[in-house]
C-alpha cells in the first residue's frame, strides 16, 4: 500500500477474504440496530431530543474494531452506537440506555451520546466535538507504563478535524511514543456544513504526519480495505508509533434524527448512498459463492435480535429517583438530599 494514495475499491471485495461473512454480519447488526434506534425515536420512547445515526459508516466501526483486542480501550463521539456494538456491546443494554432505562449501560443517565462501559474498554462517548480525543492520550500513557501492548483508539468525525485539542493530542502522542490511534470517520458533513466548506486541505492524514504520526486515508466502501488499513496503523501503535486513519464514508441521513438535510441536493444524496458498505460486502459474498437465501436468513435473524432489543428497552423500568447520585459521589460519601425530598420534608413540618 502506498501512503500517499487514497485506498479505493471499484469492484467487489476480494474472493480470498475468508472472514468477509463475519465482517458483513457485524455491519448488518450495526445497520439494523441503528434502524431500530430511529424507530425508537419516532415512537417517542428514546430519552432526550437528539439522536445521531451512523448508517453508511458501518465499515469504519467494524473494520477498525476488527483489529482491536481485549485490553484495548477507546472513546467515541456523539455518533458512536455502531462502534460500541462492533466492540461487543449488548444491544439490549444499549437500546435500554438510549431509552433512558435503568437496565442500560449507564442506568439510563447517559442516553444516546454518553454511553460508557469500562468492562469493554469504552472510556465514554462524548457529545462535545472532539471531547473524547484527549482521554486516549492518558490511556495510552497508562498502557505504555504497564507494558501490555494495549492500544487506545479515539473515534471522531471530520468536524473534529478543526478542533485544537486534536492537534495537541496528536503532538503529545507522538512526543511520548504512545500506543494511540486516532480514527476520523469522515462522513463529509459537520452538521450541515460540507467538508469542502470547512477545510481547504482534504488529505486529512497529512496533518497527522506533520506531527510524526503514521497517517493513512482509506475508502470506506470496502470493509476489508478498512480493516487492512487499520491493521497497519494499529500494528504500528502497538510498538509505540501512534497512528491516524481517516475513513471516507457518506452519512445517509441528516446530522440528527430530526434533520431532513435540506442542505443536500437529492441527486448528491442519491449518489452518496451508492457508497453503501453493507450492500458492497453482500454483493462480494454472493459473487464468491454465498447463496443470497443464506444471507437473507442471516439478515432475518439479526432483525429478530434487534426487535428483541427494542422490546427489552420498552419493557425496562426507568431509574428510580433514589439513584440520582449513584456513580457521582464516592461509595463512602454521604449523598446530598434531592431538592424534591427536601421540599417535601420542609412542607411536612407545616
Amino acid at each position: 500500500m502506498t501512503q500517499t494514495a487514497l485506498r479505493a475499491t471499484s469492484g467487489p471485495a476480494p474472493r480470498h477474504n475468508s472472514d468477509l461473512r463475519e465482517l458483513y454480519t457485524q455491519m448488518r447488526r450495526v445497520r439494523t440496530f441503528e434502524e431500530r434506534v430511529g424507530e425508537l425515536f419516532v415512537r417517542g420512547q428514546s430519552a432526550g431530543s437528539m439522536l445521531h445515526l451512523s448508517i453508511g459508516e458501518e465499515s469504519a466501526a467494524v473494520g477498525v474494531c476488527a483489529t482491536m483486542r481485549q485490553g484495548d480501550t477507546f472513546t467515541t463521539h456523539h455518533r458512536g452506537h455502531g462502534i460500541f456494538l462492533a466492540r461487543g456491546a449488548d444491544p439490549n443494554r444499549m437500546m435500554a440506555e438510549i431509552g433512558g432505562k435503568e437496565t442500560g449501560y449507564c442506568h439510563g443517565k447517559g442516553g444516546s451520546m454518553h454511553i460508557a462501559d469500562m468492562g469493554l474498554g469504552h472510556l465514554g462517548a462524548n457529545a462535545i466535538v472532539g471531547g473524547g480525543i484527549p482521554a486516549v492520550v492518558g490511556a495510552g500513557l497508562a498502557s505504555k507504563r504497564a507494558g501490555k501492548g494495549d492500544v487506545s483508539v479515539a473515534f471522531f468525525g471530520d468536524g473534529a478535524m478543526q478542533q485544537g485539542i486534536l492537534y495537541e493530542s496528536m503532538n503529545m502522542a507522538a512526543l511520548w511514543d504512545l500506543p494511540v490511534l486516532f480514527v476520523c470517520i469522515n462522513n463529509q458533513y459537520g452538521m450541515g456544513t460540507h467538508i469542502d466548506q470547512a477545510t481547504k486541505g482534504r488529505e486529512l492524514h497529512l496533518r497527522a504526519r506533520a506531527f510524526g504520526l503514521q497517517g493513512e486515508t482509506v475508502d470506506g466502501l470496502d470493509v476489508t480495505e478498512v480493516r487492512e488499513a487499520a491493521q497497519e496503523v494499529m500494528d504500528g501503535a502497538r510498538t509505540g508509533q501512534p497512528g491516524f486513519l481517516a475513513v471516507e464514508c457518506y452519512r445517509f441521513f441528516g446530522h440528527a434524527r430530526m434533520d431532513k438535510s435540506p442542505y443536500r441536493k437529492d441527486e448528491d444524496e442519491a449518489l452518496g448512498r451508492q457508497k453503501d458498505p453493507v450492500l458492497h460486502a453482500r454483493a462480494a459474498l454472493i459473487e464468491s459463492g454465498t447463496e443470497a437465501g443464506d444471507l437473507d436468513a442471516l439478515d432475518r435473524g439479526i432483525e429478530a435480535e434487534m426487535d428483541q432489543a427494542i422490546d427489552f428497552a420498552v419493557a425496562s423500568g426507568e431509574p428510580p429517583l433514589a439513584s440520582m447520585f449513584r456513580d457521582v459521589y464516592g461509595p463512602d460519601e454521604p449523598e446530598p438530599e434531592p431538592v424534591r425530598t427536601r421540599i417535601d420534608r420542609v412542607l411536612a413540618r407545616e
